[in-house]
C-alpha cells in the first residue's frame, strides 16, 4: 500500500513540474472604453477631494465612452439635439470648450495584472492632457500634447488590486496647433474635436513587450509563385535587467523562431529574414491584390515573445503577400503597380464624420459601396479612424489606401497661424512633433497591405527639413511603400518631382470637359483630387438634414449645408440645371432633377480617365463620404443613402465597359482585367425624343487585356434634338455590359481660356430642355424574395415610348423607411420601349418585414 501511494505522490509531483515548464502567458489588455463620466472644469464645484480620488462624487456629471469628442458626448448624452439638423449647430456656444474638461473612469484591476508590468497607453488625444492615476499625476500638458502622437506611462508603482482612478484633464487645439482637420468640407466642430479620440489601454506583460509587427514581401515579379517575407518589429524590455528569450513567429502551419537578447530598459527593432530561415521562401504563395484585378488574399499571424517559460507578450495580426512599386510613364506621369502590374488608381476621398462619432458599422457599409463601385483605391487627407478597423476593411476587400496629411496645416484660414510656401510646420519644435506624429502613425498602420504610398504634403510639400525627417523615419522603419511629397504638381528639394497633379475642377463642369481637357483636371495624368461639384442628395435625405419651412425655395439653410469658401453655395451647379435642363418647380422636381444632372456629370470623368490610360494613370473623386449632412462632394450622403452620382460613378468604373466618347463622338470599350475577351458582340443604338430608332449597328470584336479600343470611330451627325444612345455588350448570347446616354443636339462650349484652379466656365450650354416633355410610359414590377438579405427585381416598361432615369428605392413597408445602406446592381436606369430587366437588391444591417420597391422616373406614370 505504501509503494502504492508513493508512485501516486511521485507522478504527481511530475505532472507538477510538467505543467509548470510549459509557457505561462503574462500578457493582458484591458481597454478603457466604457463607463467613461466628464464634466467642464468650469462646472466643478470644490469638495475638498480630488478628481481622481475614491470618495469624489460624479453624480450630475455626463455618461460616456471613449473614444468621443466631447460635443459628441454631450449630444449622445441628450445635452444637444441633433446637431446636424437645420442650423442647430450654429446655436452650440464654442465658449463652453474653451475650458479645460474632465475625463475620469474607475477600473478593476485583478491580481494577475498587477504582478505584470503594466503601461497605460494612450492612441490619440486632442489636444492636452494632464493625467492623474489614482491622485498621482503622471502625465502633464506641457509634455502630453499632439492628436497624432501615442503616448505610454509605466504604472506599476501605482496600479492598486481593485478599483482604480483614471482622471484626464483635455484641453482644446489653439490655433497654430496641429490638430484634426476638415478643411473646406464641413463647419468646424464647436469644441475642435477636444477629446480622448482613439482608444486607451492597460496593457500587461512579463519583461519584454513587443508591438508593430510587420511583414514585407520580395516577390518574384516574372513568375509570381515565388516570394521572400521578412518579419519587422520592435521588442521592448522594461525590466531593469539584460533578457534573452525566444522570439516565434506562426503562419499557415510554419512556427519560425530566433533567439533575441535586449539589454535593460531598451528598446530594439528585431528583423527575421528569409536569408536566415529558409521557412520565409514560400512558393506559390496567395497574393494580395486590389479586388478589381484579384483576390485579397490574407495571412493569419502570431508572434510570441518567451523567456523562463513565460510568454512575455504576443500579438496576432493578419498580413497580405504584395509588392508596391510607382513608375513614371513616358508622358511624365506618376503611376502605380501592385505586383509588378500597373492599376490605374479609381478612387475617392473619405472623410470620417465631423464629430469623430463613426461607428463600425457605418464604415463597413462605407467600404462595401467602394468594392460595389468598382472604385480600387479610397485617399485619406488625414490619419482617420478611431481604430484599425478602416483599415482591416480594406485589407478584407482589396481596396487600396493613399495614407498622409490634410491640407488644414497648409493654409493660414484653417490653421489659425502664419504659413509661407511649405505650410506651417517651421519652427524646430514643430518639425520635431510632427516628425513625431509620422512615425507613430506608421508604425501603427505599417502592418495593413492596402495602404500603398504614404503622402508627406497635399497641397503642398513638407519643408526640406521635415521631409528628410520623413525619409530618414521611413528608411529606418518601412522600406516597403513608395513615398510622395504632396498631392499636387510640386518639385521637391528632397526628392524631385511628385509628377502628379491637383488642378481641379472642384465646381460643376460639363460631361465633355473630361474628355477635352488638356491644361486642367481632364484625363491625363494622375488627378489627386477632383470631381463635378455638388452632388444634391434625394429628398428623403434633405427634409432630414432641413427643416421642412425651409424646404424651398432654395435659401440660407442649404448654403449652410454646402461646402466653405468657394463652395459655400449651389449658384453654380443650379445654373447648369436650369440652362442646360429646366428651372424645377419645386424641391421635389429640384432633387429628382438633380440625380439626372449629379450621374450624368459623375459618369463621364472615370470614363475618360479609363479611355485615356495609356496617358492617365489615375483619378480620384473629390469627395467619397460627407462628415455630416451636405449636398456637397459625395457619392452617397451621411445618411449612407446613394445619390445619382454614386450610380454614375458605378457604371463609369467597371472594368469591362462600353462607353460613349463625348470628345471624338464614338463608342469604346475599355478593358481593366487581366483576361482577354473574345468574340464580344457590341451593339449602338440611337433613339429620338419620340423614342424612334434612328441607327443601329452590331460589331464582333476581341478586346486585349489592359486595353482600351474604338469600335465604332464616330457616330453619324446625331438628330437636331435630343439623342438616346444605348450601348450594349454580348458574350454567348448573354448581356454582360449596358450603357445609356441623353445627348443634346450640341455640346457645352467651355471657356478654358477663363478656368480657375477650382473650375471652368461654360461660354454655351448645352440644351437638354426637352427632357421635360418626354411623353409617358408605365413600369411593371415583382418582387421576388431570395434569401434573407436579398432580393430580385423584374421590371418592364410596358409602353411604347423610352422610360427615363428609372429610379428604384428600397422600402421597409413597415414604417415606410428607405432600406440603408443598399446595393443595387444597377440603378437610374432607362428602359427601351417594352425593355425587361431583372436587378438583384442586396441589404444589410435592418430585417426587412415587409419590403416593397418604389420606382420612379422623370416620365414614369
Amino acid at each position: 500500500m505504501k509503494n502504492v501511494i508513493l508512485n501516486i505522490l511521485i507522478f504527481a509531483m511530475i505532472f507538477t513540474l510538467a505543467c509548470n515548464t510549459q509557457s505561462k502567458k503574462m500578457h493582458h489588455t484591458k481597454n478603457l472604453r466604457e463607463d467613461w463620466k466628464i464634466k467642464s472644469s468650469a462646472k466643478l464645484e470644490s469638495s475638498g477631494s480630488s478628481v481622481s480620488s475614491k470618495d469624489y462624487q460624479t453624480k450630475d456629471w455626463f455618461n460616456t465612452n471613449v473614444p468621443t469628442t466631447v460635443l459628441n458626448a454631450l449630444v449622445e448624452a441628450g445635452e444637444y439635439k441633433d446637431p446636424y439638423f437645420g442650423k442647430n449647430l450654429e446655436e452650440i456656444d464654442s465658449s463652453r470648450f474653451t475650458n479645460s474638461w474632465w475625463f475620469r473612469k474607475e477600473f478593476e484591476v485583478s491580481p494577475k495584472e498587477v504582478t505584470g508590468i503594466n503601461t497605460l497607453k494612450f492612441k490619440g488625444i486632442n489636444y492636452y492632457a494632464n493625467i492623474w492615476l489614482n491622485g498621482k499625476k503622471i502625465g502633464t500638458k506641457d509634455t502630453v500634447f499632439g492628436t497624432y502622437r501615442f503616448f505610454q506611462f509605466n504604472v506599476d508603482s501605482l496600479l492598486k488590486k481593485g478599483k482604480n482612478i483614471l482622471a484626464v484633464e483635455v484641453f482644446q487645439p489653439q490655433p497654430g496647433d496641429f490638430t484634426v482637420g476638415f478643411v473646406d468640407w464641413n463647419p468646424t466642430p464647436p469644441d475642435k474635436n477636444m477629446g480622448l479620440i482613439r482608444d486607451v489601454a492597460l496593457e500587461t506583460t512579463a519583461d519584454v513587450s513587443l508591438s508593430s509587427p510587420y511583414v514585407t514581401s520580395d516577390i518574384d515579379l516574372e513568375t509570381l509563385d515565388k516570394a521572400k517575407l521578412k518579419l519587422n518589429l520592435i521588442l521592448e524590455n522594461k525590466s531593469r535587467e539584460p533578457v534573452e528569450g525566444q522570439l516565434k513567429f506562426q503562419f499557415a502551419n510554419k512556427q519560425i523562431e530566433k533567439k533575441v537578447k535586449i539589454s535593460a530598459q531598451n528598446k530594439k527593432m528585431v528583423e527575421l529574414t528569409s536569408k536566415e530561415h529558409p521557412e520565409l521562401v514560400l512558393q506559390n504563395p496567395k497574393l494580395w491584390w486590389p479586388h478589381t484585378i484579384g483576390e485579397p488574399n490574407l495571412y493569419e499571424a502570431s508572434v510570441t515573445f518567451e523567456n523562463s517559460n513565460i510568454v512575455s507578450d504576443k500579438e496576432k495580426f493578419d498580413f497580405g503577400i504584395r509588392e508596391i512599386d510607382d513608375y513614371v510613364n513616358k508622358q511624365g506621369h506618376r503611376g502605380y503597380k501592385v505586383n509588378g502590374r500597373k492599376i490605374m488608381i479609381k478612387g475617392a476621398g473619405w472623410t470620417d464624420n465631423m464629430m469623430l462619432e463613426d461607428t463600425h458599422e457605418k464604415n463597413e457599409a462605407r467600404i462595401k459601396y467602394a468594392k460595389h463601385l468598382n472604385l480600387n483605391t479610397i485617399r485619406l487627407e488625414g490619419f482617420w479612424g478611431k481604430d484599425e478597423q478602416l483599415y482591416e476593411l480594406c485589407d478584407k476587400h482589396g481596396i487600396l489606401l493613399m495614407a498622409g496629411w490634410s491640407c488644414q496645416w497648409e493654409w493660414e484660414d484653417y490653421l489659425g497661424s502664419e504659413v509661407d510656401e511649405y505650410g506651417g510646420v517651421k519652427s524646430k519644435e514643430d518639425i520635431k512633433l510632427v516628425s513625431e506624429y509620422w512615425e507613430d502613425q506608421i508604425l501603427w498602420l505599417r502592418e495593413h497591405p492596402s495602404i500603398f504610398v504614404w503622402l508627406g504634403g497635399s497641397d503642398m510639400l513638407p519643408r526640406p527639413e521635415l521631409e528628410r525627417n520623413y525619409l530618414a523615419i521611413l528608411d529606418r522603419i518601412d522600406q516597403d511603400r513608395p513615398y510622395l511629397g504632396a498631392a499636387g504638381g510640386k518639385k521637391s528639394k528632397v526628392t524631385g518631382k511628385t509628377d502628379v497633379k491637383m488642378k481641379g475642377p472642384y465646381d460643376v463642369v460639363p460631361p465633355n470637359y473630361w474628355f477635352e481637357d488638356t491644361a486642367y483636371g481632364g484625363a491625363y495624368g494622375f488627378n489627386t483630387e477632383t470631381g463635378p461639384g455638388a452632388q444634391v442628395p434625394p429628398l428623403k435625405s434633405i427634409k432630414k438634414m432641413i427643416p421642412e419651412e425651409k424646404l424651398w425655395p432654395l435659401n440660407d439653410v442649404w448654403k449652410y449645408h454646402c461646402g466653405r469658401n468657394e463652395f459655400n453655395n449651389l449658384d453654380n451647379y443650379n445654373e447648369m440645371m436650369f440652362q442646360r435642363y429646366w428651372k424645377p418647380e419645386g424641391v421635389e422636381e429640384y432633387t429628382q432633377l438633380a440625380q439626372v444632372m449629379n450621374y450624368e456629370l459623375m459618369r463621364p470623368m472615370f470614363e475618360a480617365f479609363q479611355v485615356n490610360k495609356h496617358k492617365s494613370t489615375g483619378v480620384i473623386q473629390w469627395m467619397y463620404n460627407s462628415a455630416w449632412p451636405e449636398v456637397y462632394w459625395q457619392l452617397f450622403d451621411y445618411y449612407l443613402r446613394p445619390n445619382g452620382a454614386f450610380y454614375g460613378a458605378k457604371k463609369g468604373c467597371k472594368p469591362f465597359h462600353i462607353l460613349y466618347n463625348y470628345k471624338d463622338n464614338g463608342v469604346w470599350i475599355v478593358n481593366s482585367k487581366s483576361e482577354k475577351f473574345k468574340d464580344v458582340k457590341a451593339r449602338v443604338r440611337v433613339y429620338n425624343s419620340q423614342s424612334k430608332c434612328t441607327y443601329k449597328r452590331t460589331k464582333e470584336v476581341t478586346v486585349s487585356q489592359q486595353s482600351e479600343l474604338n469600335i465604332f470611330n464616330d457616330l453619324p451627325a446625331l438628330n437636331n434634338e435630343i439623342n438616346f444612345v444605348d450601348l450594349r455588350m454580348f458574350k454567348n448570347g448573354k448581356e454582360i455590359d449596358n450603357n445609356f446616354y441623353w445627348i443634346p443636339p450640341k455640346l457645352d462650349e467651355l471657356d478654358y481660356e477663363n478656368s480657375s484652379w477650382y473650375t471652368t466656365p461654360v461660354k454655351d450650354y448645352a440644351d437638354l430642355s426637352d427632357l421635360k416633355n418626354l411623353p409617358k410610359t408605365k413600369i411593371d414590377k415583382d418582387i421576388k424574395q431570395l434569401s434573407e438579405n436579398k432580393l430580385k427585381l423584374n421590371i418592364k416598361n410596358s409602353g411604347d415610348k423610352i422610360a427615363f432615369f428609372v429610379r428604384l428605392e428600397l422600402i421597409d413597408g413597415k414604417d415606410n423607411s428607405s432600406v440603408l445602406p443598399v446595393f443595387w446592381g444597377d440603378n437610374y436606369i432607362s428602359l427601351l420601349p417594352g425593355e425587361s430587366r431583372s436587378l438583384s437588391v442586396k441589404y444589410k444591417g435592418q430585417k426587412v418585414i415587409d419590403p416593397i420597391v418604389n420606382v420612379s422616373g422623370i416620365n414614369v406614370k
